[in-house]
């Protein structure tokens, strides 16, 4: 089961550069938080499972709509709010799924009814959908979009906060997810023998940029960055970008430093 979920996080998340990774990482930090909370085992692993395919709604956006660096129309902003919907009405069809449709489809509610699908308010929402919501806000701000840069801890943390203070998330919740997210996790080495430039290299390409713009953000040059992929290539048995992609996101390789 949660090798399928998992799954079906990768898929929804290459709908969009933006999302590589999204929801593995919601899931995570979710699953944390849940025992930060106080949840049992089997409530945890209901959350990090509601958590992996929280957004496979989003294959219903198109991906302009993901991408686009301005404002968005009101009926774009329609579109990305029905993601929710979607995600539970497609949960809700398989019967082996149906237990995590209702939470998977709350990941966008607001404890003082501004979110959505359903407009729910906090006595509405159950501790799990408290914990996703808190999350994935977490989550999303440490990663870039189009219309703005990937937060630094510190700085996801004030406006998550800051969301709290404003009655939008739960208090215990937003407790519970920076409390997760504050947890190390040491990493010896990278997984595939990776040197820590080739790991930089991949999480770049995985976000859609061309050689030579990796290599202009790195500060080296377009034959030494090449020189890097083909190398990461050969570690990870891998001749293509997009199975490149999949490997990073399987094991861990996207998250934020």
């Amino acid at each position: 089961m949660d090798a399928c979920l998992s799954a079906m996080a990768d898929f929804a998340d290459l709908k969009s550069m933006w999302t590589i990774g999204h929801s593995r990482g919601v899931a995570d930090l979710a699953g944390t938080a849940a025992g930060a909370a106080g949840l049992g085992t089997a409530e945890a692993a209901q959350l990090r499972r509601a958590a992996l395919v929280h957004d496979i709604g989003r294959v219903a956006v198109p991906a302009r709509v993901w991408a686009k660096p301005g404002l968005l129309t009101r009926g774009e902003r329609e579109q990305v709010r029905l993601h929710a919907y979607h995600s539970e009405r497609v949960l809700d069809i398989a019967p082996g799924l149906r237990p995590l449709a209702r939470l998977a489809g709350s990941h966008g509610e607001r404890c003082d009814g501004s979110g959505y699908h359903r407009g729910s308010r906090a006595g509405d929402l159950p501790l799990m959908a408290r914990l996703l919501a808190a999350a994935d806000c977490y989550q999303a701000m440490r990663e870039p979009r189009p219309y703005r840069p990937a937060l630094p801890p510190a700085g996801a943390a004030s406006e998550l906060r800051r969301e709290a203070e404003a009655g939008r998330l739960a208090p215990e919740a937003v407790t519970a997810v920076l409390a997760a997210a504050g947890q190390p996790r040491p990493r010896a080495r990278w997984p595939g023998g990776l040197s820590s430039r080739e790991r930089e290299v991949l999480g770049l390409l995985a976000r859609g940029l061309a050689t030579k713009q990796a290599a202009r953000q790195l500060g080296i040059s377009a034959k030494t960055c090449d020189h890097h992929i083909q190398r990461l290539y050969r570690k990870l048995g891998v001749s293509t970008r997009a199975g490149a992609t999949l490997y990073a996101v399987e094991h861990g390789l996207l998250e934020p430093d």
